[in-house]
């Protein structure tokens, strides 16, 4: 006779499944919890201490790891028969698994001696057991295949093909599940731990990498990875990266604000009293870089914005959610990407390099302490200005200047490997008048030919980290050219 194994933490859809097994042909094993739900629901079943003739112990640390059980999923058809026939181990064809949640529980802040309650012996051990032996035994452990192992059952049982594709999910679970377990450990004492373990999912293979003759793929199942397009053409690697540098920027933002990114730097970023004008205003901040970007805004899409977003080209484009008239209209642009923003994931950014990888904390906003250290103080404009090009300067390539005013961005220079010219190349590429503008340093200025570059531009206030040992000459020059500054104490160099 067919034998399944039931032992599963989240109860989710096993009474449907253990009556389809059963209508199928298989006696079912079962303990615990997962006995109780079958019991209640008139589903028969054996202990499995009945089975093994152990009895659980140690409040049910021990229960399933048994010779009975684990001969019974990881004996060889047709090899050890015979063995398993004189120790009295009949074959175990399916095995139906989930584990206890240690993951969600570790974020509860428990005493560890009550967490490590949580750590799945049994449930791995069988797990990969099963894996092992998958050319005889179907392993499932994800309540979202349930219905493909129905879908089985009703065709006769599970093919070679499908006990292969458990088996992988299977050995990727305890893979995820061990993972979980010693990065809490290794991080109990430790800002980072010696070893960290990550695993990602989802995996889709992408038409090409930053170029077509590169191979790539994405990983992820929430955040911008997780993301996957309500209309257009399929992601590619770097609308993938623009998008995950516009949302970094626009999420700054509690007023309706709007970021366009270009190659992994904003090219225009406004706020407004409208999500409508925030885009305007930002697209008329470089309207030919503009051209062809990725848009982020943070708030929902109207039929005005559409309407707009349709008037030109846009690779992508990003926000909270969308009207109905908005998502009929942008189907005009069949190709042009539309992604709903999803909630921020917190998480360490990680970044490869040969050999392993960089790993980086970002604490969260507030940590600036800004000090005026010139004669003149800014004026009210001038700090919501320097709030704003600030902002704008941590999410763009370094050495990088940027000249905004309260509404948005004026020039933008970015990536450079001398701030001076960066200076320079956002005046040169501003479209509006820099007279009376802020301007903002993503590090400090070691010599003030920066900020003489930028007042005679007509800057009047810059913002900057400070701590040049030059300090005092940057400062002098701006008093004697009338210039407010701000030292911030943090440096936003971005690689």
């Amino acid at each position: 006779m067919k034998r399944a194994l039931l032992s599963v933490w989240n109860k989710e859809g096993i009474v449907d499944l253990a009556k389809l097994l059963t209508q199928a042909g298989y006696s079912l094993l079962s303990s615990g919890g997962t006995g109780k739900v079958l019991a209640e629901a008139g589903i028969d079943f054996t202990e499995v201490s009945s089975y093994t003739g152990s009895a659980e112990m140690m409040d049910g640390r021990v229960k399933t790891l048994h010779p009975k059980i684990h001969g019974g999923l990881l004996g060889r058809r047709g090899i050890d028969d015979a063995v398993m026939e004189e120790r009295g181990i009949d074959p175990i064809n399916v095995l139906v698994v989930n584990l206890y949640p240690f993951e969600a529980m570790s974020s509860e802040n428990l005493p560890l001696d009550e967490l490590v309650e949580y750590i799945d012996i049994g449930g791995p051990a069988m797990i990969r057991a099963a894996a092992k032996n998958f050319k005889d035994v179907a392993v499932v452990v994800d309540p979202s295949d349930y219905e493909m192992v129905s879908a089985a059952l009703a065709c006769g049982g599970l093919n070679a093909d499908e006990r292969l594709v458990l088996a992988k999910k299977a050995f990727a679970r305890t893979a995820g599940y061990d993972a979980a377990i010693a990065n809490h450990l290794y991080g109990l004492n430790e800002t980072f731990p010696e070893v960290i373990s990550k695993q990602f999912g989802n995996g889709r293979t992408l038409r090409y990498g930053e170029n077509p003759h590169q191979k790539a793929a994405v990983y992820g199942k929430t955040g911008i990875a997780g993301q996957m397009p309500l209309q257009g053409k399929q992601m590619s690697y770097n609308n993938y990266l623009d998008i995950d540098a516009a949302v970094g920027l626009v999420r700054e933002f509690d007023e309706p604000a709007a970021v366009i990114v270009k190659h992994n730097n904003p090219c225009g970023v406004s706020l407004g009293k409208t999500i409508l004008t925030a885009y305007l205003q930002a697209r008329e901040v470089d309207p030919i870089s503009a051209y062809g970007g990725v848009v982020a805004v943070n708030q929902e899409v109207g039929a005005d914005l559409a309407e707009e977003l349709v008037s030109t080209f846009i690779e992508v484009i990003i926000a909270p959610s969308y009207t109905e008239e908005a998502r009929t209209i942008m189907t005009r642009k069949e190709n042009m990407r539309v992604l709903v923003l999803p909630d921020p994931i917190a998480a360490d950014e990680m970044r490869t390099i040969d050999g392993g990888i960089l790993v980086q904390r970002t604490p969260p906003a507030g940590t600036e302490k800004w000090e005026v250290v010139t004669e003149r103080e800014p004026t009210a404009s001038e700090l919501h200005a320097m709030r704003l090009a600030m902002k704008v300067c941590a999410h763009t390539k370094s050495n990088t200047i940027i000249y905004a005013n309260g509404e948005r961005t004026l020039g933008i220079g970015a990536g450079q490997m001398s701030r001076v010219d960066a200076a320079k190349i956002a005046i040169e590429k501003a479209n509006f008048p820099l007279e009376g503008s802020s301007v903002a340093s993503d590090a400090f200025l070691p010599f003030s030919d920066t900020l003489e570059v930028a007042a005679a531009a007509g800057a009047t206030a810059l913002i900057q980290p400070g701590g040049s040992i030059r300090d005092q000459e940057v400062i002098d020059a701006a008093n004697k050219l009338g210039v407010a500054m701000i030292f911030t104490g943090i440096r936003h160099f971005r690689h």
